[in-house]
């Protein structure tokens, strides 16, 4: 594969991993400050949402990029 086109890949799974995982933080703060937790403790769900989120997207990606390498 050319460079440009793996560096365009990369740079796209990348993005979409952040957004994905930026998403998932919000909706879990926005439940979690429903569901009646103070506002640090919603902060905190996010945050963990969001480290869970992007890493299962990185060995996702990570796997199949291993594959078509």
């Amino acid at each position: 594969m050319p460079l440009a086109f793996l560096t365009t890949l990369t740079i796209l799974a990348v993005i979409t991993a952040v957004i994905i995982a930026a998403l998932t933080g919000t909706v879990t703060a926005f439940l979690a400050r429903a569901d009646g937790a103070t506002a640090a403790g919603a902060l905190i769900r996010a945050g963990v949402a969001f480290g869970a989120t992007l890493t299962l997207i990185a060995v996702l990606v990570t796997t199949v990029a291993g594959l078509l390498g």
